[in-house]
């Protein structure tokens, strides 16, 4: 096996399935180099073992890690592998305020030295996931996307220490396609404002604001700027947004798929508009949207595209106008409705809905 090079190891290696590798890096020195040289992808669990192994796999192009990392380790991680193009570092949500995982403090976790460090090292990096960075500030978020050229997915979800400061670095960037900014707290309209009067709002192709509580209708018409935005989750953002805002949305025409949940100030006038202008939507979701009425779900009967409708926690629905769009809109396949309206329709009309499309009681 000697006279085997490197490029015929790699050819090798390549037809050997993912849960065989270790073995074959076990034959030898020579096979166990080009095993680390060839591994294109790795999930650290000991974060504080990096040292002794990282340096085997310079040419990662993933590297994911849920634990805390301390900056110290993330510069080593910058430092030792320069082609990461994915870099997914969420947290993992704890499962209750009690729990004790036996992980080092947060207080250590990642923060802005250390995603410096990433931004400045890892020139590829497309794909970055901070997801409960709890560490994380506007000063690592705007130098990792004034630095990561190709950056085109950012998932900043519950980082709280993100501002308005971030969102104006993020609204100049001209590649992004995917931004998660989920239960970023701190983020008012002025940080929308940016993000739409950018190069971002050219390019922007899904985009969530779920529980960014801070959002009223002024930040959330500013969104009808992203012209070719076809994901929007705008879901629990609080009272502040009304039929005003849900009325500018629905001038997104590029929009696939939409979550209104718990927004219990938008009404029949909202859906009335989004049935009309929207008219590639494919999937809107309105839990909790307590004004809604029949009416407004009625407006969607003769739509063309719209597969997926969610209602659940909708009570003021009317069975027979629910069936009347059901009737209406030969696109549906898919629906939630709340369990309360089971016994309000006659096992007749049941049956004609659910031959029609499927139902999930909720």
């Amino acid at each position: 096996m000697s006279v085997l090079g490197f490029d015929e190891l790699s050819l090798i290696l390549q037809r050997v399935a993912s849960p065989d590798r270790k073995s074959f890096s076990e034959v030898c020195r020579q096979w166990l180099r080009v095993e680390g040289l060839s591994r294109e992808g790795i999930r650290v669990l000991e974060p504080d073992l990096l040292r002794c192994f990282l340096p085997r796999f310079p040419n990662l192009a993933k590297f994911e890690c849920s634990k805390v990392l301390t900056d110290a380790e993330a510069d080593f991680v910058a430092r030792t592998c320069l082609k990461i193009e994915s870099l997914n570092l969420s947290r993992k949500q704890p499962r209750d305020a009690s729990w004790d995982s036996g992980e080092r403090s947060d207080a250590d976790d990642l923060g802005s030295d250390g995603l410096c460090a990433l931004a400045g090292g890892c020139p590829r990096l497309s794909e970055v996931l901070l997801r409960r960075r709890k560490n994380v500030e506007d000063v690592g978020v705007v130098s990792l996307v004034e630095r990561a050229k190709n950056l085109r997915t950012l998932d900043l979800g519950w980082c709280s220490l993100i501002t308005d400061q971030s969102l104006e670095a993020i609204g100049r960037a001209n590649c992004v396609r995917t931004l998660n900014l989920e239960g970023c707290s701190k983020i008012s309209d002025a940080g929308l404002a940016y993000l739409a009067s950018g190069s971002l709002a050219r390019t922007l192709k899904k985009l969530v604001l779920a529980e960014c509580d801070q959002i009223t209708d002024s930040g959330a018409s500013v969104l009808q700027r992203f012209c070719c935005l076809e994901e929007l989750n705008i879901a629990d953002c609080g009272p502040r947004v009304t039929d005003n805002g849900g009325i500018a949305i629905a001038a997104i025409k590029s929009l696939r798929k939409l979550n209104l949940a718990w927004l219990i100030n938008l009404s029949d006038t909202t859906l009335f508009a989004v049935a009309e202008k929207c008219e590639n939507l494919a999937s809107i979701d309105l839990t909790g949207c307590e004004l809604i009425s029949g009416a407004g779900i009625r407006a969607f009967e003769n739509h063309s595209c719209l597969d997926t409708l969610v209602l659940a926690n909708c009570y003021s629905v009317n069975v027979h106008d629910l069936e009347q769009m059901v009737l209406g809109c030969q696109s549906l396949q898919n629906m939630v409705l709340p369990k309360g309206l089971i016994m309000w329709m006659p096992e007749a009309m049941r049956e004609n809905i659910c031959r029609l499309c499927s139902v999930d009681w909720k």
